[in-house]
């Protein structure tokens, strides 16, 4: 649903029945989001997805695996047309989009720098040299969606216990080397964190790099109408989330 919500925002966007939307949501239960034109089996580890009731879903967007904990991250989207983000490429979207949470992260007293990424990764954000953002995107028409993930805490030795890394032998050797790559809130500040908290430093920064007003709202009966019709028809099908496709009869259905 959490997909199928963000692909009904862009749709709605595209069609002119709804407003430039930031949204922040987290999963339940945890989850693996897999990038749209990556081989599933190649990327997780499915068996033990299901054994911990881990859900595996395709995004649209482009990149890599992703695991979601229920409770150690936010999960932003960002859907805008290119003239309102002032920004004539994905590059300088992910850069404006990206402004925001390095703004969100100096309210809770860090410091971020943003990298541009290259052939094999999205460009991303890191705390003195790791990674605690990372993000990926779709663009249709005019319109841009993109989406990403803020790590609160991180317990590396469940993440990839579900994401496969090729080179690694066991699971603990990945580990090792992700301790240094990877990083977190709690861990930069050296102590917990409210989530509320850091929502509202999210909101703070994207309104000042922004130079916008964010207003509470809710999803249009349009928005939720095609989500719930996207997320039975494409989202929970084997046909999308193992093969990258959809039926023809439900494209029709979803239009």
């Amino acid at each position: 649903m959490n997909m199928a919500i963000d692909e009904a925002i862009l749709e709605a966007k595209i069609k002119g029945v709804a407003p430039n939307t930031i949204r922040f949501y987290r999963w339940n239960p945890s989850a693996v989001s897999i990038g749209r034109f990556q081989e599933l089996e190649n990327a997780v580890h499915i068996e033990n997805c299901r054994e911990s009731n881990v859900d595996v879903v395709r995004r649209i967007s482009g990149g890599g695996a992703v695991y979601h904990d229920s409770s150690g991250e936010i999960t932003y989207s960002v859907v805008a047309d290119k003239e309102s983000l002032r920004a004539k490429n994905a590059l300088e979207v992910y850069a404006r989009v990206y402004s925001g949470i390095v703004q969100a992260l100096e309210i809770l007293g860090l410091t971020a720098t943003f990298h541009e990424g290259d052939a094999k990764a999205c460009p991303n954000l890191t705390i003195a040299g790791r990674k605690i953002s990372g993000s990926a995107q779709c663009h249709r028409s005019d319109v841009v969606l993109q989406h990403g993930t803020l790590l609160l805490n991180v317990n590396l030795e469940k993440m990839f216990t579900f994401l496969k890394v090729h080179w690694a032998k066991t699971c603990a050797e990945v580990v090792e080397v992700a301790k240094g790559k990877i990083t977190s809130i709690t861990m930069e500040i050296g102590r917990g964190i409210q989530i509320e908290d850091v929502y509202h430093a999210l909101v703070e920064g994207f309104q000042e790099t922004l130079g916008i007003t964010l207003k509470k709202g809710n999803l249009t009966d349009y928005e939720k109408a095609l989500a719930e019709r996207l997320c039975m028809a494409k989202y929970s099908t084997q046909e999308w989330n193992l093969h990258g496709r959809i039926r023809s009869e439900s494209l029709l259905k979803i239009k």
